[in-house]
């Protein structure tokens, strides 16, 4: 009996200290469960697109989703709105030019970050897409920039879910120009980079590979046929990136127009830098000083033969009309 008495006292002390552990390890699940959920991490994965995943000759993407302490955003009088305006597309066609001019203007409030929300981040919450705008005041409009929406298949519903009446603006580029300049940026990066023309065509110079964002990206008229099924072809106000640098201030001006803006921002406030091959601020905002883009701008191309060029033009030349036909504008571009 003492025996069994023994191992009786034994279990249930052991039960004892189990019972006592037990709200211990709901705390620690509790706060890992959260670490995981709220602490900056990796965005979820991309959305699927138009243009697919880079081959494997392209670095891999490492971009996260933004914290809200650590944009630049602003403090003070005001509220966070969501953005009225987004500038979607296309990389490198001159997007982060045309957001540093409106902010010139003082009815105009950017976020100075690409947050990726409507392609990597969605799965944070609209709650947290609006904690990352700058506060604005009654008049004043919020905007955002992000190129890589214009390619993301998912972008168009998620807007349009937040907002149908959102303005769009697409800064589009001679493709085959904006593709050597896609290219030009992913070989500064990895240098070991295949050549552009192993990566734009098939088995020497046979058939063009759409498989290659860079490429693709290009193929504006596809995606613009995708975002017409959510909004109305008055929504959207394309922006030349060619006249963006030879007319800046008038390119500005029809933003301006298209955003119910005065026309605040004019010819006054750019001068041509003949070095970058590009318009830069007089004075840039926040500043007294003199302002262009940073270095990664204006990068010199690596030669293109020119039997690849023609090659590209050919390609792109049916594409183009579709795409002027749809948008009632002709850029130029053959």
């Amino acid at each position: 009996m003492a025996g069994s008495s023994g191992l009786g006292g034994g279990a249930g002390q052991g039960a004892a200290l189990r019972a006592s552990r037990a709200p211990l390890l709901f705390v620690a699940l509790v706060l890992g469960a959260y670490c995981l959920r709220v602490l900056p991490g990796r965005c979820p994965p991309a959305a699927r697109t138009l243009a697919p995943a880079p081959s494997p000759s392209e670095p891999p993407s490492s971009v996260r989703c933004p914290g809200a302490p650590d944009l630049p955003v602003a403090s003070g009088p005001g509220r966070r709105r969501f953005p009225q305006a987004l500038i979607v597309g296309v990389k490198k066609g001159g997007t982060r030019a045309l957001l540093e001019f409106l902010r010139l203007h003082p009815d105009v409030r950017a976020l100075g970050s690409e947050p990726h929300f409507f392609d990597r981040c969605y799965e944070r919450g609209l709650a947290w897409y609006r904690s990352l705008m700058p506060r604005t005041l009654d008049g004043q409009i919020t905007m955002e920039k992000t190129p890589s929406y214009f390619v993301t298949r998912e972008a168009p519903r998620r807007i349009h879910a937040m907002s149908p009446d959102m303005k769009l603006i697409v800064v589009v580029r001679n493709p085959v120009t904006r593709a050597i300049s896609d290219y030009a940026q992913t070989l500064s990066k990895t240098p070991g980079l295949p050549s552009f023309r192993a990566l734009a065509f098939r088995h020497g110079l046979g058939p063009v590979d759409t498989a290659w964002s860079a490429v693709r990206i290009g193929l504006y008229a596809q995606h613009l046929d995708h975002w017409l099924q959510y909004f109305p072809l008055s929504h959207f106000l394309f922006v030349s990136g060619e006249r963006l640098v030879s007319d800046p201030a008038g390119e500005v001006g029809r933003v301006q127009d298209f955003l119910g803006l005065k026309r605040v921002v004019t010819d006054k406030h750019f001068y041509f830098n003949a070095t970058k091959g590009f318009p830069c601020l007089k004075k840039a905002q926040g500043s007294s000083r003199p302002r262009c883009l940073g270095k990664s701008k204006g990068r010199p191309h690596p030669r293109v033969p020119p039997a690849v060029v023609r090659r590209l033009q050919e390609f792109y030349r049916p594409f183009n009309r579709k795409f002027y036909q749809m948008t009632g504008q002709d850029f130029g571009w053959g």
